[in-house]
């Protein structure tokens, strides 16, 4: 498709340092559809103008605040203003600028989860389904090539019905009161006024939870929480366990811990269906496994020619050429700025474009722990799975 010009990004967040911040940006940037215009990187004006230094961008368009950005940006001619606001700030600071893009005529970028808690995700919800702006996720373990071939395997049938799904999230990184030793990323994500009151399963296992929806396209119908605080002085959870059943009579584990020692970000789903099963790990991300029970096991790999048109779509490298993280944010920004150039041509995007996360998976995760933490709470522990919107 043409594009008759870069979609420019005005940031929120993102600050000297911020790691997420720049693995949006490098996601954003890599196939040449965006570029940054204008930011308001830190609550901290003089942070704030350090990294549009560090951008080198025009220090007029380097904002103090969110509302300054907005209201500075509108008063310029609409072919100068930003097109899309990417929001990379902690889980509080999601709702607001939020609403404030979406009603100002901006697109909206926006790290999981949703929002702080479920009432503004519900608020939120209907915002954007109100609006004629387009609203991305950044779930961003759905924008793997391997992931989008496991998902168009289950959907054409070719394992059967799921039976059982295998989730399981383990990180590390939390296996001591880091919060305690003035480490920024430990102190807010343990902190339940800018997190949110699920610790663990609010940072990771949403994501979990997106997986196991996403790849099976089934959705989750009940839920048995059991959650843990491994570290002693940690107010919300870092540790947790959810029994799953799904709305076509599958059962599901999702298993999620910070406090695992020594483990990295290896995020694992295993699917199995009737006919066989299909596995895939994100330190091992361009291998898919599939099983079979009267056959030898199958290794699909990406890159290669075989896999089907979810996966070619969203590959960048011929087989052997390692793709990752970076490139999987970029898949969701570059399936995300097509439908913004195809709305403006007033063509409709091919499915492959419309494939990235929204609104409607932001309040299904917000909903998810919602139940969680009742669930956790509850002597009954199976919780109805119901999305209030």
């Amino acid at each position: 498709m043409t594009t008759p010009k870069k979609l420019k990004i005005g940031l929120i967040g993102g600050g000297p340092g911020s790691f997420i911040g720049a693995i949006h940006l490098n996601g954003a940037l890599m196939d040449g559809m965006f570029e940054v215009v204008a930011g308001a990187f830190s609550s901290n004006p003089e942070k704030s103008k350090q990294r549009g230094e560090e951008l080198m961008l025009d220090p007029n368009r380097v904002y103090g605040s969110y509302d300054e950005m907005f209201a500075k940006e509108l008063a310029l001619p609409e072919s100068e203003r930003i097109d899309v606001v990417v929001i990379v700030t902690p889980n509080n600071v999601h709702f607001d600028p939020a609403v404030k893009a979406l009603k100002n005529g901006f697109h909206v970028a926006l790290d999981k989860p949703l929002t702080l808690n479920y009432q503004e995700a519900k608020e939120l919800y209907h915002i954007v389904k109100s609006s004629d702006k387009r609203f991305l996720l950044t779930h961003t373990y759905s924008g793997y090539p391997m992931i989008k071939q496991a998902k168009q395997m289950i959907a054409n049938g070719e394992i059967g019905k799921v039976r059982k799904v295998y989730v399981e999230y383990p990180q590390g990184w939390l296996f001591k009161l880091l919060e305690s030793e003035d480490n920024k990323q430990a102190q807010w994500r343990t902190d339940p006024k800018r997190n949110g009151l699920a610790g663990c399963m609010g940072d990771i296992g949403t994501h979990a939870f997106h997986m196991a929806e996403y790849v099976t396209g089934e959705k989750v119908a009940q839920i048995c929480a059991d959650l843990y605080i491994k570290i002693p002085g940690r107010p919300i959870d870092d540790d947790g366990v959810v029994l799953m059943r799904f709305e076509n009579g599958a059962s599901g584990v999702l298993m999620a811990s910070q406090t695992d020692t020594g483990a990295e970000n290896n995020l694992k789903v295993r699917v199995y269906g009737e006919k066989g099963g299909l596995e895939w790990e994100q330190e091992l991300n361009n291998t898919l496994l599939v099983r079979w029970p009267e056959g030898p096991d199958q290794v699909y790999r990406a890159g290669t020619g075989y896999l089907g048109s979810m996966a070619q779509e969203n590959s960048r490298t011929p087989a052997g050429h390692p793709e990752g993280y970076v490139e999987a944010f970029a898949n969701l920004y570059r399936n995300f700025a097509r439908c913004i150039y195809a709305d403006r041509a007033g063509q409709k995007p091919k499915p492959e474009w419309e494939d990235y996360p929204g609104v409607e998976d932001g309040i299904r995760g917000m909903a998810f722990i919602d139940h969680v933490l009742k669930s956790n709470v509850s002597d009954q522990k199976w919780t109805p799975f119901v999305v209030e919107k």
